[in-house]
């Protein structure tokens, strides 16, 4: 099998712990990366949880304000009904 190089930025301390961790299990950075290549093409998907920060304050108070009922326009049970109701004068 041919083999290939690729480049990868990240933060030097990741790196460091990165490498640190790859020494303690007895692995390279090389072959950890390879792991994770094989995993995603055999499985068609990122093998673990991808996952965003905790939603910001306006984020949350948008969600609070969703379950309050705080600011929802009413249901419509066409689109009919949505384009009357939306060129209404009011």
């Amino acid at each position: 099998m041919a083999q290939t190089n690729i480049n990868i930025r990240m933060d030097a301390e990741l790196k460091k712990q990165f490498e640190d961790f790859c020494a303690d299990v007895g692995m390279s950075m090389t072959t950890a990366f390879n792991i994770f290549a094989r995993k995603v093409v055999r499985e068609n998907r990122i093998p673990f949880e991808v996952g965003g920060d905790i939603p910001n304050e306006e984020t949350r108070k948008a969600i609070e304000n969703v379950r309050k009922g705080i600011g929802l326009s009413r249901g419509f049970s066409s689109v009919k009904e949505l384009m009357e109701d939306l060129n209404a004068d009011d």
